[in-house]
């Protein structure tokens, strides 16, 4: 039995049997203690590690499991870094716009002119929920813009890491929002800047211009990064 964690996983993958719904089914564990040369008790140990990543399910009466993990494991590794310390706003927020900003270019690429519309009705939401005062109807309409670029691009490895972040995101852009807010104006329409500054991003994206959607997608946080940056400026003065 291999000694790292992924090399046993990949091991099992070959004493296993697929099933319908993509997962795989493994062999009983006498069979697998054989085939790996192991004792039951180590067996059933690394089993456990498997499991408490997401990696393994028993299902009572049907046997054990492979399947694609969910992104409990790394919700849970952002959650408690962020709560213990390691972890804070600004880091969130750099990481987050580095991410969202290659995911907007790629969206560019794809996106339908349904995707477009959809990303539309988000801003719009944003615009009426912030109008209305209902601001964490807002905040919930601009998280779910954000989580439609990474639908939209339906790329595993990235929506994996954005659902990772999700708590931890969302955490950060209700104090984003709330700060942008309390320091801005509205314009002649009485719409903030916090929201309609989205627009020019679905813009890029219904025109499937990449080199917009970069720009767009940049502008978007140097706006709400000098907002937020104003207002944390005037808290100290």
């Amino acid at each position: 039995m291999h000694e790292t964690l992924e090399a046993f996983a990949i091991q099992l993958i070959d004493l296993s049997r697929a099933e319908p719904d993509g997962s795989r089914r493994l062999v009983p564990e006498r069979e697998l203690c054989a085939r790996l040369d192991v004792s039951r008790g180590a067996l059933r140990e690394r089993l456990s590690q498997l499991e408490s990543i997401g990696i393994l399910s028993r299902r009572q009466g049907h046997g054990s499991y492979l399947q694609a993990p969910g992104p409990d494991v790394i919700r849970t590794y952002f959650t408690t870094m962020r709560a213990l310390g390691f972890l804070d706003s600004s880091e969130i927020a750099e990481a987050r716009e580095m991410l969202e900003t290659v995911v907007a270019v790629q969206v560019a690429r794809r996106a339908s002119a349904a995707d477009a519309q959809r990303l539309q009705a988000l801003v719009d939401e944003m615009v009426a929920c912030t109008a209305a005062g209902d601001h964490d109807a807002a905040t919930e309409a601009d998280l779910a813009f954000h989580a439609s670029l990474f639908t939209i691009l339906d790329n595993p490895v990235f929506t994996m890491v954005h659902n990772g972040l999700a708590y931890a995101l969302q955490e950060a852009m209700h104090d984003r929002r709330a700060a942008a807010l309390a320091a801005e104006t509205p314009d002649a329409d009485g719409r903030m800047l916090t929201d309609t500054i989205h627009y020019p991003v679905v813009d890029a994206i219904a025109a499937n211009d990449p080199d917009a959607a970069r720009e767009a997608i940049r502008r978007h946080f140097e706006v709400h990064s000098l907002i937020t940056l104003d207002t944390a400026k005037e808290g100290t003065a």
